[in-house]
């Protein structure tokens, strides 16, 4: 990540583009998100054509940008495509850009996403949640609140993630395998308990049991939903199966190693937001 851009994540004013055929979605998020940040800068592009002329600005100011959503169908062109022209404009290499849309879950669980994309948001999580997702990566939150559970045998991996995620203020659990992470939340269980807000685990681990097996058993086993108990898998594998076959168990989302900071972070705060949101929802029904 170049100091570049690392100096305009932290910017009081953010420029975000956003990217989609629907006035009326341009107009829904860059209500919303002006309204989590309030000194932000959204500029909205109806086609791919026109977010391509607007990025051509190269180093000009007006072509850079901190954050950029993109539709996965747009009117002149696959949303992927504008992705992979991003990356390939020098000053936008280390921009965040996220796919929105309301059908990438199909795309999303066959890993057909591609190299250029950081991360997916799913629409029917709503507009709201899009803008807390946005202003994650923008503006770290420097707090955040919540119980990790972590599954990770090597020690001196665990205790630099640990740290890290105890310099926001979550309180983490750390044990070294599938076996002590399910046992703990049996113990917890028996207390009519989940015994954590997230779990966050390494897919291969010391033992007889993979990460894997404790996402199958968390979402079959415990029957904990998404929201109930999100999971977050962190893996080295990149075969597109393989992650696929993650999703498919139950994993709330994938973090790829090796970890990057911000990126872990962004996805585990937000998990807890959903998850949090989710929980009042169900319970106010």
């Amino acid at each position: 990540m170049s100091a570049g851009f690392s100096n305009r994540i932290v910017s009081a004013a953010p420029r975000v583009l956003v990217v989609d055929g629907s006035k009326v979605v341009r107009q829904l998020i860059s209500r919303v998100l002006q309204a989590e940040l309030p000194a932000a800068e959204v500029v909205g592009c109806a086609s791919g054509a026109e977010a391509q002329q607007l990025l051509e600005g190269g180093l000009l100011e007006s072509g850079i940008f901190d954050f950029i959503t993109i539709a996965l169908r747009l009117p002149d062109m696959d949303g992927l495509e504008l992705a992979r022209y991003v990356r390939e404009s020098a000053p936008q290499i280390y921009v965040p850009i996220v796919v929105v849309s309301g059908d990438v879950d199909d795309r999303l669980h066959r890993r057909a996403l591609g190299e250029h994309v950081t991360d997916y948001f799913d629409k029917s999580l709503g507009f709201q949640a899009l803008a807390e997702f946005i202003r994650g990566y923008v503006k770290p939150e420097s707090s955040a609140e919540g119980e990790v559970l972590y599954v990770e045998d090597s020690r001196v991996v665990a205790l630099a993630t640990r740290r890290m995620l105890e310099k926001y203020g979550l309180t983490v659990r750390h044990v070294i395998s599938a076996e002590d992470a399910l046992a703990w939340l049996e113990t917890a269980r028996a207390k009519d308990q989940v015994g954590a807000d997230i779990v966050l685990t390494d897919v291969s681990l010391k033992g007889e049991l993979t990460g894997g097996d404790l996402l199958e058993r968390i979402r079959r086993e415990y029957g904990y939903s998404k929201g109930r108990l999100p999971v977050l898998v962190m893996t080295g594998d990149e075969n597109p199966a393989n992650q696929a076959a993650l999703l498919r168990a139950g994993a709330n989302d994938l973090v790829e190693k090796p970890i990057e900071e911000t990126l872990l972070i962004t996805k585990l705060l937000f998990q807890l937001r959903v998850a949090r949101h989710l929980r009042l929802r169900d319970e106010a029904a």
